[in-house]
């Protein structure tokens, strides 16, 4: 089952998202942590922090775990 991340935005950038889900601390780590860890975009990888999330998306971090994005309202 996969961890909810609710957003009140159309998107959020990747680096937004390891933010928000309490992954990394800072801006600063995300970039490091995007070079140890493979991350799974709906079944693709993809370790650009620009890259745009959206609603029912589905975020898989190796070693980490299964996130979604979700609407908060």
């Amino acid at each position: 089952m996969a961890e909810q991340i609710g957003i009140k935005t159309e998107h959020i950038t990747l680096g937004q998202f390891l933010k928000l889900a309490n992954i990394v601390e800072s801006g600063g780590m995300v970039k490091l942590f995007l070079q140890d860890y493979a991350i799974y975009i709906n079944g693709e990888q993809d370790q650009r922090r620009g890259r745009k999330l959206k609603i029912n998306d589905t975020i898989e971090i190796e070693d980490i775990g299964t996130f979604e994005i979700t609407k908060e309202d």
